[in-house]
């Protein structure tokens, strides 16, 4: 057993089946002797120990005989991270106090961050000592006021710092980022395709979404295994120049994956989180120069020429700080990119554009086709100005499906997305032209729709800007794994202030 003293019994360990996201929980009598000699109350913050191992959990208590006065219930994370079996015994204390907490405290008073108390912060966060209370708190002190640039340097340094960081021994290791807020803006595969096709090396790691229907890494793992160990990751990046994984399951940044999960909770994604999420896994993935995609327009993430100046200037400034070289696109962010909003949709319309294929979206072919282009002329492959030229050729010559199919085969096979079943279309009520789409409420009915949880579950879209369409034509398809959240997703659309808004023709 661990040498943590403790003047009472041993519990024994009860699996409980709840899962409770990435948070551990811990269950126990109200009358627990445990708790009444260790003054822990419900909601207290404890550190539960089995053998080597232990884990920082929230504590919730029954009063009720659900639970064996010596038995201590574990939620689903805190079993999983423990490695304990049934009725194994288990103790539990107070953990130590999280000094790192003062730094967040002193921000909220109107102090700035500093290296040292980030890299606490960061330590414990990874460690996971932090609570989701603790966790929030540490974002919403991040946002207000924002971080500044210095701050922003700290954090990105502090969360390189507490996970892995890979060396490919090349001069040129090429990224793509987009910054998000652009709903079925999935280029990303498409780039990497593309620019691996030429013998470059693009070892992409990516992020579940946060504030949207889907990330990159949601949409992939709808065709290919994702989570990939790093020496498997290698192995894909050795064999075919590059990958396509979820960055989380190789630690590059492992602090990152935990804030995504809390600012999807809040729904923020604060400037200096996005630019310190974004370079510190480009960084700590090896990469050497990175072409970003920052989508503007008036229901984008970026809205306005001077906001996309103002992240391009942090990128490139914190980008600058760490050796890596960052070359920013300022691309139309006005509407929706490609058919499909959610993983399986969006993913469809990657095979098809890949293959080919008559009806494939042409907004996604030549938005990729620009940003890898981009790459290849970084890369050396293509002269300055015929980057996107021999991107599209890559694609309608097949180079970049085989190389994608290469890919997926070495990452662990390849599959056919699945939509989901329930579907609803929103027809148009009179006959017009399409003269705006609202990207953010497309995109909040995509996610009460299901997405990206539910895989399959999304909007296709039916219309573009400009489109003129007849009374009662489709003008979106809105697809649910449950009929429960498809009702949810059209009384949005249907109460929402109007998502493609008509200019009605006489």
């Amino acid at each position: 057993m661990s040498s943590v003293i403790c003047d009472h019994p041993p519990l024994k360990a009860k699996r409980l089946g709840l899962y409770t996201h990435d948070q551990a929980v811990v269950i126990m009598r109200t009358d627990c002797p445990a708790c009444h000699s260790a003054g822990l109350s419900s909601r207290s913050h404890v550190q539960v120990y089995a053998g080597d191992r232990s884990v920082y959990a929230e504590l919730l208590q029954i009063d009720s005989d659900l639970l064996a006065l010596d038995t201590i219930g574990l939620s689903q994370t805190a079993w999983d991270l423990l490695g304990v079996e049934e009725g194994d015994a288990v103790e539990v204390t107070h953990p130590p106090a999280l000094t790192s907490l003062s730094h967040i405290r002193s921000r909220i008073y109107g102090n700035r961050f500093d290296y040292n108390g980030l890299s606490a912060i960061i330590d414990d966060v990874v460690a996971r000592r932090y609570t989701d209370v603790h966790l929030a708190a540490f974002l919403t002190a991040s946002a207000t006021p924002p971080l500044d640039t210095q701050e922003t340097i700290y954090l990105t340094k502090a969360m390189i710092g507490a996970g892995e960081r890979l060396d490919w021994n090349k001069d040129i290791v090429l990224d793509k980022h987009c910054v998000g807020g652009l709903p079925g803006n999935r280029t990303t595969p498409l780039v990497v395709a593309i620019v691996t096709a030429h013998g470059l090396t693009m070892p992409k790691t990516s992020s579940r979404a946060i504030t949207s229907p889907a990330g990159t890494a949601d949409t992939m793992e709808t065709m290919t295994p994702v989570n990939l160990e790093l020496g498997k990751l290698k192995q894909v990046v050795k064999e075919q120049g590059g990958c396509m994984a979820w960055g989380g399951a190789v630690q590059l940044s492992p602090a990152d994956d935990v804030f995504i999960r809390i600012e999807r909770d809040l729904d923020i994604d604060t400037e200096g989180q996005l630019v310190a999420s974004v370079l510190s896994k480009k960084v700590a993935a090896g990469s050497t120069h990175v072409v970003i995609d920052i989508p503007v327009g008036p229901t984008a993430k970026v809205r306005s020429i001077e906001a996309a100046d103002q992240l391009a200037n942090l990128l490139t400034t914190v980008g600058k700080e760490f050796g890596l070289t960052v070359a920013c696109l300022y691309t139309d962010g006005s509407q929706p990119v490609g058919n499909g909003i959610g993983p399986a949709l969006e993913a469809l319309d990657v095979l098809a554009v890949l293959r080919n294929e008559d009806g494939a979206p042409q907004d996604l072919r030549e938005r990729a086709a620009v940003l890898a282009g981009a790459a290849l002329e970084i890369g050396g492959v293509a002269e300055k100005g015929h980057g996107t030229a021999l991107a599209l050729a890559t694609i309608a010559d097949g180079r970049a499906w085989a190389k994608f199919r290469d890919i997926c085969i070495a990452q662990g096979g390849l599959k056919i997305p699945e939509i989901a079943p329930h579907f609803y279309t929103v027809t148009a009520p009179a006959a017009g032209i399409v003269q705006n789409i609202d990207n953010r409420n497309l995109a909040r009915v995509a996610k009460l729709a299901g997405a990206p949880r539910s895989t399959g579950a999304g909007v296709r879209m039916e219309v573009r800007l400009g489109d003129y369409v007849r009374k009662g034509q489709s003008l979106f398809t809105i697809y649910a794994a449950a009929l429960g959240e498809l009702t949810y997703a059209v009384e949005f659309a249907n109460e929402a202030e109007t998502l493609v808004d008509l200019q009605l023709t006489v």
